[in-house]
Protein backbone atom coordinates (compact mmCIF):
# COMPACT_ATOMS: atom_id res chain seq x y z
CA UNK A 1 0.00 0.00 0.00
CA UNK A 2 1.57 3.58 -1.07
CA UNK A 3 0.27 6.70 0.40
CA UNK A 4 0.97 10.34 1.45
CA UNK A 5 1.37 12.17 4.33
CA UNK A 6 1.42 15.46 5.07
CA UNK A 7 3.79 17.10 7.56
CA UNK A 8 2.74 18.65 10.51
CA UNK A 9 2.30 22.03 10.92
CA UNK A 10 4.47 25.28 12.71
CA UNK A 11 7.93 24.33 12.68
CA UNK A 12 9.02 26.59 10.08
CA UNK A 13 8.31 27.06 6.02
CA UNK A 14 10.93 24.08 5.17
CA UNK A 15 10.24 21.47 7.46
CA UNK A 16 8.95 18.78 7.96
CA UNK A 17 8.57 17.65 4.30
CA UNK A 18 5.12 15.57 3.50
CA UNK A 19 6.10 12.17 2.81
CA UNK A 20 5.35 9.12 0.09
CA UNK A 21 5.21 6.37 1.74
CA UNK A 22 5.25 2.37 1.19
CA UNK A 23 3.54 -0.30 4.06
CA UNK A 24 4.88 -3.27 2.65
CA UNK A 25 3.34 -4.97 5.26
CA UNK A 26 0.81 -5.05 8.19
CA UNK A 27 1.99 -2.86 11.73
CA UNK A 28 4.85 -0.88 10.16
CA UNK A 29 5.59 2.52 11.86
CA UNK A 30 6.21 5.50 10.23
CA UNK A 31 6.44 7.76 13.36
CA UNK A 32 4.08 10.42 14.00
CA UNK A 33 3.27 11.91 15.95
CA UNK A 34 6.87 11.22 17.61
CA UNK A 35 9.34 12.21 14.11
CA UNK A 36 8.59 13.73 11.16
CA UNK A 37 9.95 13.71 7.29
CA UNK A 38 12.11 10.32 8.85
CA UNK A 39 14.62 12.56 10.79
CA UNK A 40 13.32 15.53 12.81
CA UNK A 41 11.42 14.36 16.10
CA UNK A 42 8.64 16.38 17.26
CA UNK A 43 9.51 19.48 19.53
CA UNK A 44 6.38 18.28 22.06
CA UNK A 45 5.81 14.35 21.40
CA UNK A 46 9.49 13.16 20.05
CA UNK A 47 11.09 14.02 23.41
CA UNK A 48 12.69 10.44 24.30
CA UNK A 49 12.27 8.73 20.71
CA UNK A 50 14.76 7.87 18.20
CA UNK A 51 13.90 8.41 14.49
CA UNK A 52 15.53 5.45 13.38
CA UNK A 53 12.67 3.43 15.19
CA UNK A 54 10.49 3.95 12.79
CA UNK A 55 10.25 3.17 8.76
CA UNK A 56 11.55 5.80 6.77
CA UNK A 57 9.69 8.02 4.25
CA UNK A 58 9.90 6.41 0.61
CA UNK A 59 10.32 9.72 -0.73
CA UNK A 60 10.07 13.44 0.67
CA UNK A 61 7.68 15.50 -1.12
CA UNK A 62 8.40 19.36 -0.11
CA UNK A 63 7.67 21.45 3.23
CA UNK A 64 3.36 22.20 3.23
CA UNK A 65 2.87 21.20 -0.21
CA UNK A 66 -0.02 19.20 1.37
CA UNK A 67 -0.12 15.99 -1.17
CA UNK A 68 -3.32 14.63 -0.98
CA UNK A 69 -4.84 12.32 -3.36
CA UNK A 70 -2.35 9.84 -5.38
CA UNK A 71 -2.90 7.78 -8.10
CA UNK A 72 -0.09 5.24 -9.95
CA UNK A 73 0.18 5.38 -14.12
CA UNK A 74 0.06 1.40 -14.32
CA UNK A 75 -1.88 1.35 -17.77
CA UNK A 76 -0.01 3.47 -19.66
CA UNK A 77 -1.79 6.35 -19.63
CA UNK A 78 -0.36 9.31 -22.02
CA UNK A 79 3.44 8.18 -23.21
CA UNK A 80 5.95 5.80 -22.23
CA UNK A 81 7.33 8.05 -20.08
CA UNK A 82 4.81 8.18 -17.45
CA UNK A 83 4.81 3.93 -17.28
CA UNK A 84 4.38 3.30 -13.67
CA UNK A 85 5.06 6.93 -12.34
CA UNK A 86 3.04 8.33 -9.56
CA UNK A 87 0.69 11.09 -10.10
CA UNK A 88 -0.11 13.46 -7.03
CA UNK A 89 -2.70 15.99 -6.47
CA UNK A 90 -0.79 18.67 -3.98
CA UNK A 91 -3.55 21.17 -2.11
CA UNK A 92 -1.13 23.75 -1.23
CA UNK A 93 0.26 25.39 1.70
CA UNK A 94 -1.62 27.49 3.97
CA UNK A 95 0.67 29.03 6.51
CA UNK A 96 4.01 29.66 4.23
CA UNK A 97 5.50 32.92 3.99
CA UNK A 98 5.62 32.32 0.13
CA UNK A 99 2.97 29.76 -0.54
CA UNK A 100 3.84 26.53 -2.57
CA UNK A 101 1.84 22.96 -4.25
CA UNK A 102 -1.12 23.85 -5.77
CA UNK A 103 -0.45 21.46 -9.30
CA UNK A 104 -0.03 17.98 -9.30
CA UNK A 105 3.35 16.38 -9.86
CA UNK A 106 4.53 13.27 -11.46
CA UNK A 107 7.22 11.02 -10.04
CA UNK A 108 8.81 8.90 -12.85
CA UNK A 109 10.10 5.60 -12.18
CA UNK A 110 13.97 4.92 -13.34
CA UNK A 111 15.21 1.83 -15.21
CA UNK A 112 16.42 0.18 -11.82
CA UNK A 113 12.82 0.55 -10.31
CA UNK A 114 13.23 3.65 -7.91
CA UNK A 115 10.98 6.66 -8.01
CA UNK A 116 13.09 10.01 -8.87
CA UNK A 117 11.93 13.29 -7.29
CA UNK A 118 8.50 14.67 -7.86
CA UNK A 119 7.95 17.37 -10.67
CA UNK A 120 5.48 19.45 -12.21
CA UNK A 121 3.27 17.92 -14.52
CA UNK A 122 0.18 20.38 -13.98
CA UNK A 123 0.03 24.06 -12.41
CA UNK A 124 -1.23 27.44 -12.79
CA UNK A 125 -3.47 27.16 -9.49
CA UNK A 126 -1.00 29.79 -7.91
CA UNK A 127 0.30 32.61 -9.73
CA UNK A 128 2.82 35.32 -8.88
CA UNK A 129 3.53 33.16 -5.68
CA UNK A 130 0.32 34.59 -3.75
CA UNK A 131 -2.92 34.63 -6.30
CA UNK A 132 -4.18 30.96 -5.57
CA UNK A 133 -6.68 30.08 -8.64
CA UNK A 134 -7.33 26.52 -7.23
CA UNK A 135 -6.58 23.94 -4.71
CA UNK A 136 -6.67 19.97 -6.66
CA UNK A 137 -7.63 17.59 -4.55
CA UNK A 138 -7.50 13.68 -5.87
CA UNK A 139 -6.43 12.45 -9.18
CA UNK A 140 -8.51 9.84 -11.38
CA UNK A 141 -6.98 8.12 -14.41
CA UNK A 142 -10.11 7.43 -17.00
CA UNK A 143 -10.12 4.76 -19.78
CA UNK A 144 -9.51 6.72 -22.14
CA UNK A 145 -6.41 7.75 -20.70
CA UNK A 146 -7.09 10.77 -19.39
CA UNK A 147 -6.35 12.05 -15.85
CA UNK A 148 -9.22 13.78 -14.50
CA UNK A 149 -8.28 16.27 -11.49
CA UNK A 150 -10.48 17.35 -8.72
CA UNK A 151 -10.59 20.76 -7.15
CA UNK A 152 -12.58 22.36 -3.62
CA UNK A 153 -11.52 25.37 -4.34
CA UNK A 154 -13.62 25.90 -7.59
CA UNK A 155 -15.94 23.42 -6.64
CA UNK A 156 -14.86 21.48 -10.09
CA UNK A 157 -13.46 18.70 -12.17
CA UNK A 158 -10.61 19.38 -14.46
CA UNK A 159 -9.77 16.62 -17.32
CA UNK A 160 -6.07 16.56 -18.60
CA UNK A 161 -5.97 14.36 -22.05
CA UNK A 162 -2.96 13.52 -24.12
CA UNK A 163 -2.70 14.84 -27.81
CA UNK A 164 -0.10 12.82 -29.85
CA UNK A 165 1.58 14.88 -31.49
CA UNK A 166 1.35 17.75 -29.36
Amino acid sequence: MWFTDNGRDNLGDTIPNDELNTAAKAGMNFGFPYCHQGNIPDPEFGKGKNCNDYTPPAKLLGAHVASLGMRFNKENKFTAEYKNAIFIAEHGSWNRAIPIGYRIVVLKMDGNGNYADPVPFADGWLQNEKEVNGRPVDVQFLNDSSLLVSDDYNGVVYKISYKAGS
